[in-house]
């Protein structure tokens, strides 16, 4: 049984009848990827992502302390969102490093293994933290006097 190498980089065989890629507007030059440009483009989005939710705690944040302790779950909100918002500033600290380290030293790659596996799991614990907060609720509901 004979295996077929097949490349994944979109040069496709134009003798075989498969579909050759067309150049596209945005890639000119087509060439291999570069991860360190890659890395810092998916960490700079993530970045933006976890300011928007460390706004959006924040906002919470205030809006729970504006009700007061008479608030049923201020408590547990109170300690939800400020463990919310520590983990944030972690990974975006965590984020700086990865940023900062060139992915083409091998003697990173574990390094950064490391650090990215922490700050995914840090960002799932986050989404977790966050849905018990929507869970128990932020706004009072209206009270008619």
């Amino acid at each position: 049984m004979t295996t077929e190498i097949m490349e994944m980089n979109g040069e496709a065989d134009r003798n075989s009848g498969g579909e050759a890629p067309r150049p596209g507007r945005w890639r000119q030059n087509p060439g291999p990827l570069n991860m360190n440009h890659y890395a810092n483009k998916k960490s700079a989005a993530e970045s933006m992502l976890d300011i928007a939710l460390l706004m959006a705690n924040a906002s919470q944040l205030k809006a729970v302390l504006e009700q007061g302790p008479e608030f049923t779950f201020y408590n547990a909100l109170v300690a939800l969102i400020s463990i919310s918002i520590i983990f944030q500033v972690i990974v975006g600290i965590l984020l700086i490093f990865l940023v900062k380290w060139n992915l083409n030293d091998q003697s990173k790659h574990f390094q950064l293994n490391v650090l990215e596996n922490i700050a995914t799991g840090l960002v799932f614990i986050i989404v977790v933290i966050n849905v018990f907060i929507t869970a128990f609720g932020v706004q009072r509901p209206n009270q008619s006097s």
